[in-house]
């Protein structure tokens, strides 16, 4: 490959990037802006054009799966002897290497997870903290080594930095230090010290920086504005004075304060670099003018000097929509309408996320999901290549390779094998079971679609064991539910970002200036997550009949437009208002507190008849239904729903939308069939239910996308 030829196709900001073979060199990236292009465009065309050897450049990223993308890219323009690496993977593997030289005897042990030596520094210094204070606690320590401050200094210095620690300071302080002692005492080592360690063997030991030097001699960090301090310190050592360095960010997407990452490295480049190259690049190729007009307005109130205003280059899309709702299981139950008719019109389950500020939001929306039949997956659980399914599977695969002729058919082999660990044509029902199933599914697809680019079984598993490495997983089918930070770097073709109230956009704990423009960017970062459709949306209140005490996010303040309300279907004021109504058990006229209860209209202890030969009818009728849409069944109703349906035996549409879980979408899809069930039941007269039984189902997100 000629060095022009690295060149096409780039714009002329991108291109500047690339020409811009020698440092140092500030990237200013907005989201969306082909920031990976353009630095990956940069080190191979420095390679081709012999500014440096492949094997002198060290790309530092801060995940795997970002540094498995690098090395992957470079591949494929030339330079496949690149180092891509994240900050700790890197230093890992020189201390590694040097530790027999240098310190002499083996190597530490690598902890995982702090909180099993914080458990025994624990009873050390006899405390007896939960689990949750524990991870806090944890969080403490981490921020405090990233930071480099000492146990001793950490209780002023936490107070000075504002952060609030789950136990007093000085108590934080005697864990940290019974932590490091037992650290130690077990010739261990966390992920911090890690980078301590390389930091100190190059500082005290010059040939081993000397060696380290030679061999590295051009970087390049991505993702600069989310370095912490200890970071800075280690990328300060292996430049060793020099300053053939890129460093690529965007001051607008700082939202890891509270680890300790900091942007001013990024912002203040220039002044620890006078001469630095500074490049900015603003055309935005991921999201739609609509979506990327919104994300310039969420910022336009930002106090920061250094925004960057995007410029699409997609074509017009839907408008942004913006939805109220009563409380929160009505805004979950929207969403779930939503995102269903969005998959009805052909977007992709895979390609649509679901979006919250905090972890604890999800419950809501995997209920209503699930009533509402769309399958989904919550980011940031299990690793894919961890879950005991995948790795007996990979295991399998492996041995198949070995043995595997080479005409056997990639697809049907897979398959083969995967079905002795439970894989079948058609989803078991919910639960643990099906997310099985899906894993097993997600590697089915891989295998499928590597078999149509002609590769065999031996290639398959290869290439399964470089994703692993570099934990990049199939994808699997179903919405994804992530927190705002988890979402950071990823991108879907339709976005809901739900509970947008003050107190939780702005989280009620920001309360300095600083940290109210952290849940600002935060914010920013949900919103450019999405290419084409976009949904924001809050509740009034948390319960049904709460009190509608909230408001939306003063983020949203001059951004909704006039109408703020979802399109309603036409109903009176009293149904609205019965709507938002607890609902009560009809027999003891008790509030019903559980979906269940909601569902059936009555306490589960409370006695009820119903019709046996109609429920056995909606339940052969349910399966047969399930079987030809090729779906589990509880997809079609939930045995409570059938349940409801049994005892109310309802004889008209209405009297169904009043069966809490029947929205319009199932109403339309299966209402004539389970009414004509009922009908033929003979319970034409049906249950008389009380006003606070009656739920409104309205079509919510009526606007397109």
């Amino acid at each position: 490959m000629e060095p022009y030829d690295v060149l096409a196709g780039l714009d002329p900001e991108q291109r500047a990037v690339a020409e811009a073979t020698r440092g140092p060199v500030c990237v200013l990236a907005g989201a969306g802006t082909g920031k990976t292009r353009a630095i990956t465009h940069r080190i191979a065309y420095a390679v081709h054009s012999g500014v440096v050897e492949p094997q002198a450049v060290l790309a530092v990223t801060f995940t795997t799966r970002a540094a498995g993308e690098l090395r992957q890219r470079l591949r494929a323009l030339g330079a496949p002897g690149v180092q891509a690496r994240t900050f700790h993977a890197a230093a890992l593997r020189q201390l590694t290497y040097f530790w027999p030289r240098v310190i002499g005897g083996d190597a530490p042990s690598i902890i995982e997870s702090k909180l099993p030596v914080l458990i025994e520094a624990c009873r050390r210094v006899r405390r007896n903290p939960d689990r949750a204070e524990l991870r806090d606690i944890a969080s403490e320590i981490e921020w405090a080594k990233v930071t480099q401050v000492a146990a001793d200094d950490y209780a002023a210095a936490a107070k000075k930095a504002g952060r609030t620690p789950p136990i007093p300071g000085e108590e934080v302080a005697r864990l940290y230090e019974a932590y490091e002692e037992i650290r130690r005492e077990r010739h261990l080592v966390d992920f911090e010290t890690i980078l301590e360690l390389t930091a100190a063997v190059m500082t005290e030991h010059q040939e081993v920086a000397a060696q380290i030097r030679q061999q590295y001699r051009y970087f390049v960090v991505d993702e600069y504005q989310d370095v912490n301090p200890l970071q800075k310190l280690l990328l300060d050592t292996w430049l060793g004075g020099r300053d053939d360095l890129c460093v690529v960010g965007d001051p607008n997407q700082t939202i890891y304060s509270f680890t300790g990452a900091t942007p001013r490295y990024l912002t203040g480049f220039t002044v620890e670099h006078p001469g630095a190259s500074v490049i900015k690049l603003v055309r935005d190729y991921r999201s739609t003018p609509q979506v990327v007009g919104l994300a310039n307005k969420v910022l336009e109130k930002a106090r920061s000097p250094h925004r960057l205003e995007l410029v699409a280059q997609r074509p017009e899309g839907p408008v942004p929509v913006f939805a109220e709702f009563d409380d929160e299981p009505a805004e979950a139950e929207g969403v779930a309408k939503a995102v269903r008719k969005l998959i009805d019109s052909g977007v992709s389950a895979r390609e649509i996320a679901v979006l919250f500020r905090i972890n604890a939001q999800s419950e809501a929306y995997e209920q209503a999901f699930t009533t509402a039949g769309v399958p989904y997956l919550v980011r940031g659980a299990e690793r894919f290549f961890e879950r005991p399914e995948v790795r007996e599977a990979v295991v399998l695969l492996r041995g198949a390779a070995r043995s595997a002729a080479a005409d056997d058919p990639l697809a049907p082999t897979v398959h083969h094998i995967l079905g002795g660990k439970g894989f079948t044509p058609q989803p078991p029902d919910g639960g643990r079971a099906r997310e099985r199933w899906e894993s097993l599914k997600a590697l089915a697809e891989l295998a499928e679609d590597m078999a149509a680019r002609g590769a065999d079984l031996p290639a398959f598993v290869a290439e399964l064991e470089r994703r692993a490495a570099e934990q990049h997983a199939p994808p699997i089918e179903g919405v994804t539910f992530a927190s705002l930070h988890s979402a950071k770097g990823l991108e879907w073709d339709a976005v809901f970002l739900v509970g947008l109230t003050d107190g939780m956009m702005p989280i009620v704990y920001a309360e300095t200036p600083d940290q109210t423009e952290e849940e600002r960017r935060l914010l920013y970062v949900g919103v450019t997550r999405a290419r084409a459709h976009l949904h924001l949306s809050w509740a009034l209140a948390r319960t049904p009949g709460g009190r509608k005490s909230r408001r939306p996010s003063r983020f949203l303040d001059g951004l909704t437009g006039r109408s703020v309300t979802p399109p309603r279907t036409a109903s009176s004021g009293r149904d609205r208002r019965a709507a938002a109504a607890p609902v009560s058990c009809r027999i003891c006229a008790k509030t019903l507190t559980t979906g269940a209860e909601q569902k059936l209209g009555r306490c589960t202890t409370c006695p009820s008849d119903y019709d046996e030969a109609l429920l056995e009818r909606l339940k052969a009728w349910r399966s047969t239904t399930a079987k030809e849409a090729k779906v589990p069944a509880y997809v079609v109703f939930t045995d409570v729903t059938l349940q409801a349906i049994a005892e109310r035996v309802p004889t008209s549409e209405a009297d169904l939308l009043m069966i809490p879980g029947i929205g319009r979408v199932k109403l339309d899809r299966y209402g004539e069939m389970v009414l004509t069930l009922c009908r033929t039941a003979g319970g034409e007269a049906g249950e008389q239910h009380s006003p606070g039984e009656h739920v409104e189902h309205v079509e919510l997100f009526e606007q397109d996308g």
